[in-house]
């Protein structure tokens, strides 16, 4: 696909939220607003394709429940192994689309790899993620940040309390999630590792905060030039706090590439790279 289309992508979904301003714009590159509607299920969300890890998967089991954040009440996605004992625990943040199908297959794909995964749906205090992609996509603008960050700081205290839990809690964001597991590395030093992709860095001046060792996974800095040019300032913030961290970018990749519900911007390559990456790290500090 066309560069050009996927940065207007990237523009619709994370700033103006205007399809027929998507449509017009793409339309123009490539001969008419029909041409540019036939690209858009190759960029929106397809969850049929999320479903990597069954529901009825027998290595773990599921609940829809409810926890107390700062904000109140949140819905939550919990996954658990199947195995007995006491596993590590990690909280799934989503972008922002909140807690879809995707997110919740990502969880189940951790819980079969042993770890109890909570996903925490952040759009709880406006109701919860609605089926609408694009309104979700407009409420986040509503959520009051720092209550975002203690909503997350809830979750991995909610986690760690439980019995089938070691103690040690980590996470992973994508995206908005990502952005909010970087703040939640500086505001939580009793998380035990955190993995970013292609997220937001948190304020400067919080980075000699963080504790946690980080993985951070983002898109190729030449395409994802909106993050790409943060990533020098915080890599340098990082290096003089001495934080415990390594930063992947990855060539030809786009920003969203690990995720594998959508055709245009999904990179299988780099998506398992980042994943084996993930796992690495959470085994080597949850375990």
């Amino acid at each position: 696909m066309d560069q050009r289309i996927i940065a207007l992508w990237d523009e619709y979904v994370h700033v103006h939220f205007d399809r027929r301003l998507f449509l017009e714009r793409a339309g123009r590159l490539v001969g008419g607003a029909t041409a540019a509607a036939a690209l858009l299920p190759l960029l929106q969300s397809d969850y049929a394709r999320a479903a990597i890890v069954a529901e009825a998967d027998p290595r773990l089991s599921t609940e829809r429940l409810g926890l107390t954040g700062v904000s109140g009440p949140l819905k939550a996605y919990l996954a658990t192994p199947q195995a007995t004992g006491k596993h590590g625990g990690i909280v799934v943040v989503h972008q922002n689309r909140g807690l879809n199908p995707h997110i919740e297959d990502v969880a189940r794909r951790f819980a079969t790899e042993g770890y109890v995964a909570l996903a925490v749906d952040f759009l709880s205090p406006l109701g919860g993620t609605p089926s609408d992609e694009t309104k979700a996509m407009q409420m986040f603008g509503q959520l009051d940040r720092d209550k975002v960050t203690g909503d997350a700081k809830a979750a991995v205290a909610w986690l760690r309390a439980r019995s089938d839990v070691d103690g040690k809690v980590g996470a992973v964001g994508f995206c908005w999630g990502g952005g909010v597991v970087n703040r939640l590395a500086a505001a939580d030093p009793t998380l035990n590792a955190g993995v970013v992709y292609y997220g937001e860095p948190p304020a400067l001046e919080a980075v000699p905060n963080i504790k946690a060792p980080l993985l951070l996974n983002y898109a190729d800095p030449k395409l994802d030039t909106r993050l790409g040019a943060m990533l020098p300032a915080y890599e340098k913030a990082l290096n003089a706090a001495g934080v415990k961290y390594t930063l992947y970018t990855y060539d030809g990749a786009n920003h969203a590439f690990n995720d594998d519900t959508q055709s245009a911007r999904y990179d299988a390559t780099a998506a398992k790279l980042a994943w084996q990456r993930t796992m690495s790290l959470f085994k080597d500090n949850l375990s």
